[in-house]
């Protein structure tokens, strides 16, 4: 596992690069969103979306898989985005939302026989920096905040020790959020509902 020191504000893009060749290679990272830490893949890649739905004890028959996307451009490639949810998503991102969207055929087997996929476009230079290199989405899932201890646990010391053996590579950007992101269902983009309610206020 390599530990790789960068924050929003300065963004390196040798690591930037580095980051980009493991996730095309198959490699699990850690990284900043504008909430909490997540771990990520290539979202096109369905060994390694498999490999971190394993590390989170996730069944991705069952669970909502969300993706981060550079832009609005990018999410349109993997969800089906109507008028009203395009108005809707130009107004809150990037920012600290996932949206919930009827997903499309573009997405990899593992996505398969869910109906729904969850947007992100995080209001964080690493992120979108991530997902523009890339090329495409990742699919991304916060990593686990200990409610005994919720700061300490989103700290990058805490962060590599708890998952330092499961990933590739973790990016510190110094202390993250403990808030998740505010999770809303726009698969009716007629009638929004808020499924989290996270950092992000939602008015609609």
């Amino acid at each position: 596992m390599r530990l790789l020191k960068m924050y929003p504000t300065s963004i390196n893009e040798k690591y930037i690069d580095a980051v980009v060749k493991e996730l095309k290679d198959g490699g699990i990272i850690i990284y900043p969103t504008d909430t909490l830490y997540a771990i990520a893949c290539d979202a096109l890649n369905n060994r390694a979306v498999e490999r971190i739905c394993k590390i989170k004890d996730i069944d991705p028959g069952r669970s909502t898989l969300s993706i981060v996307c550079s832009d609005i451009s990018q999410a349109a490639d993997y969800a089906r985005i109507d008028n009203v949810a395009f108005k809707m998503l130009k107004e809150y991102l990037p920012g600290p939302y996932t949206f919930l969207l009827p997903s499309s055929t573009t997405l990899p087997k593992v996505f398969k026989g869910r109906k729904t996929v969850g947007i992100r476009i995080p209001d964080n230079a690493i992120a979108i920096a991530l997902a523009t290199a890339l090329g495409n989405p990742l699919m991304t899932t916060s990593v686990e905040v200990d409610d005994d201890a919720p700061y300490e646990s989103v700290m990058p010391e805490s962060i590599a020790m708890k998952y330092g053996d499961k990933v590739d590579i973790i990016i510190d950007a110094g202390e993250g959020d403990v808030v998740p992101s505010t999770v809303i269902d726009i698969t009716d983009s007629s009638s929004p509902e808020v499924i989290r309610e996270g950092k992000g206020e939602f008015f609609y």
